[in-house]
């Protein structure tokens, strides 16, 4: 009878080693309202304005290369002409971001944007799958629209 407890509590403890905890970073990449995604990274962000300012929180997700390095997050806002208005970037830290994990951004706008506005999203990296592999510098763009509250 003790042996068959032994062997259960053993089960037991081993198995819970095994269960999986919720990633709140994944959580909040998931709910954040507008998301971009292309072969080698994920992004997702929500903007917020007041009377003279603009914020965009959002997360960075590596799905492409073993490692990512140096990764900025640039959002410009340009004009009905295209003449540029502001811009601003985000260095991500951690410095290097492993495949599947994801990073926090923010960036600040010195101008309110209103709903339906564009902006120009702009992310750069060295990316690498490690070895001799030395990877390579990349630059990807889109645009986003700014949706309503």
């Amino acid at each position: 009878m003790i042996r068959y407890l032994g062997i259960l509590f053993l089960l037991t403890t081993s198995l819970g080693g095994c269960a999986s905890y919720p990633d709140t970073n994944l959580e909040r990449l998931l709910s954040l309202p507008q998301h971009y995604r292309q072969f080698d990274a994920a992004l997702s962000w929500q903007v917020r304005s007041n009377d003279s300012q603009t914020l965009i929180d959002g997360e960075f997700r590596n799905i492409r290369y073993q490692f990512m390095e140096n990764i900025e997050v640039w959002v410009v806002l340009h004009d009905a002409s295209g003449k540029k208005v502001a811009s601003s970037v985000s260095y991500l830290i951690p410095h290097e971001v492993k495949r599947d994990e994801i990073v926090p951004f923010s960036l600040r706008l010195p101008v309110a944007v209103s709903p339906g506005t564009k902006l120009f999203f702009t992310y750069k990296y060295s990316g690498t799958d490690g070895g001799d592999d030395k990877g390579g510098d990349w630059t990807q763009s889109f645009t986003a629209e700014v949706p309503a509250p």
